[in-house]
């Protein structure tokens, strides 16, 4: 089982690990059937070393795929089918470069849980870019005297998917360098403000109320400041009234005028928090941002070149049986965000947990080292998808779905897998270039907690 990490915004991503009920999948595609024919046929060596081939498995060109590969893959199928298990309720994706490695079942949607946040990752991308920051506007609606806001607080939301306990002291904090410390009217919520990654709108409201001032703070609270480094200052601003939410509030009519704008971490950063916990509520809400699943999915379906009939989605999370992605749609659409990060000079590894370095969802797993993961699980559903890279045949992108209930077995057998098919096809000696993490990424505006990113106006 996952070991939480200590910190209290870390241990709400876990939201993202919380199990759905039961799944139910058919359809069989046997190796070497339904493979995409968009490219016509040519010649590709076996070892693919090309960075520019590596990073865009468009669709795969017709071959034989890759004997030796599939054969380990066929005696992955038949331990799982000597368990009890039906072989055709698995499904496995397997390509390098424009080459199909292999394929049973790859076409087919399926039920994947998670990896639905792959398809919202791309199509948050395509929606806003990697730089996008969600405005949450903070308006007074009188004069400031003596520390005291003589009117209500007003915050108005934009769909941050991440303000969390962090975010909010720091908005005390540069509510105090106003010289705020009291307010005699409400706490005011309105457009698409949350906090804790819970969206109701008055518990998001009474979260922030308790943030801004230090005096209230909870023993929870408490605990997650005492473990910020570095420890900012304690912010006192005390609101006298209540908490208050209107979905569509008249600004103008209230006299309010917009005092601080906080921005939220870069959608890259976002996206990459998203993906190393599998949080279902950020998932959800930018899912929601977009124009809701079905738009979701259109969007990362039209960037990722693939069949709107491989992608049904009811929800942006994967949390529920309901949305089904073939393997290979999951791969195209990895392979697109790879090409997006590339044109906007970082890589996937920016957006994506990475083997032996990132934890999160990754902890306890045995995957060969560097490998790009995106993990998913409900109660009957395991499956696993990313970048596999090999001596041999360079970047390989895969996608493993799973059926059944033995979730931890599935899991020890995918790592397996990987291992297996990394021993056959070598290990490289270098990480390549394409899945290795951006240093300049990796910049102060990317911590929790940053007042930099509030400006006061």
């Amino acid at each position: 089982m996952p070991r939480f990490p200590r910190s209290i915004s870390a241990i709400v991503l876990f939201l993202g690990l919380v199990p759905a009920l039961t799944l139910v999948m058919g359809g069989v595609v046997g190796f070497g059937a339904a493979r995409p024919e968009i490219m016509k046929e040519m010649m590709l060596p076996d070892a693919v070393g090309v960075t520019t081939l590596q990073n865009t498995p468009w669709e795969a060109l017709q071959g034989d795929g890759d004997p030796q590969a599939e054969a380990i893959v066929r005696r992955y199928l038949e331990t799982l089918k000597s368990q009890g298990l039906d072989v055709n309720k698995q499904g496995v994706w397997m390509q390098s470069g424009a080459s199909m490695l292999v394929n049973h079942q790859g076409t087919t949607p399926l039920s994947v849980a998670s990896l639905t946040k792959v398809a919202t990752s791309l199509a948050a991308l395509e929606t806003w870019g990697a730089a996008h920051q969600f405005d949450t506007l903070v308006y007074a609606t009188g004069p400031i005297q003596n520390g005291v806001l003589q009117g209500n607080l007003v915050i108005q939301g934009s769909g941050d998917p991440m303000f969390v306990w962090e975010e909010a002291i720091a908005l005390g904090n540069t509510l105090n360098t106003l010289g705020i410390q009291q307010v005699t009217g409400e706490l005011v919520i309105t457009g698409n403000f949350f906090m804790n990654f819970d969206f109701d709108p008055m518990k998001s409201g009474e979260f922030l109320k308790q943030a801004l001032n230090s005096k209230a703070w909870s023993g929870e609270l408490s605990e997650q400041y005492a473990q910020l480094k570095p420890r900012p200052n304690k912010p006192t601003v005390i609101v006298n009234g209540n908490v208050r939410a209107i979905e569509n509030l008249d600004l103008n009519a209230m006299n309010a005028k917009v005092i601080i704008k906080h921005q939220s971490l870069p959608l890259m950063h976002l996206i990459k928090r998203l993906n190393v916990y599998s949080n279902n509520i950020m998932a959800e809400s930018l899912s929601r941002s977009i124009g809701g699943p079905q738009i979701t999915a259109q969007r990362a379906a039209s960037a990722a070149g693939i069949s709107a009939q491989e992608i049904s989605l009811v929800n942006g999370s994967g949390l529920g049986v309901e949305n089904r992605i073939s393997p290979h749609a999951v791969s195209q659409m990895f392979s697109a965000i790879a090409r997006h990060a590339e044109r906007n000079g970082f890589t996937v590894s920016d957006l994506f947990p990475i083997s032996g370095t990132d934890v999160g969802t990754l902890i306890d797993r045995r995957i060969p080292k560097h490998a790009v993961i995106k993990t998913g699980t409900l109660n009957e559903v395991c499956a696993l998808s990313g970048i596999l890279p090999t001596r041999d045949r360079g970047l390989v992108w895969f996608s493993v779905v799973n059926y059944g209930s033995q979730i931890e077995g599935f899991r020890r057998q995918q790592d397996l897998l990987l291992q297996q098919l990394q021993a056959y096809w070598g290990t490289p000696k270098n990480r390549a270039f394409s899945i290795t993490p951006t240093p300049k990424v990796n910049m102060p505006q990317s911590e929790l907690g940053a007042t930099r990113r509030n400006q006061v106006l």
